[in-house]
């Protein structure tokens, strides 16, 4: 069985690296049947995700993560929380944000069956 913080780890730096730079390169990590919920709106399949976060109004990002907790799931998953700050281009005040991931595993990697993500205000 996998170390949960060491692949959640590991995912977390891979995929925020993409999101800072190349959203579109997040592709790979969903699958049709995953799910994201971007500030309460759901998008479903790899297409709808990648369209979701490529319209983003912003090009590059500086996403900065303060805490992570990761836990195993059922069936060798894993559940991935993270709180920290985002700075997007053109903007002088970062952003705190949640977001969670599910991980699951498919043959030697894993991808994200679920992602949750809101800013926190106030």
């Amino acid at each position: 069985m996998a170390d949960p913080e060491a692949v959640g780890k590991a995912f977390l730096q891979y995929y925020y690296q993409l999101f800072e730079s190349n959203r579109a390169g997040l592709a790979n990590l969903y699958q049709e049947g995953s799910m994201l919920t971007f500030e309460g709106q759901k998008f479903q399949g790899t297409q709808a995700i990648v369209a979701k976060l490529a319209a983003l109004p912003f090009n590059q990002a500086k996403v900065n993560p303060t805490s992570m907790d990761f836990q195993p799931s059922v069936a060798g998953g894993i559940m991935v929380f993270v709180t920290g700050s985002i700075q997007t281009e053109g903007e002088s005040n970062a952003l705190k944000f949640s977001q969670v991931f599910h991980l699951m595993p498919v043959g030697q990697s894993f991808v994200v069956t679920n992602d949750m993500f809101r800013l926190n205000y106030g």
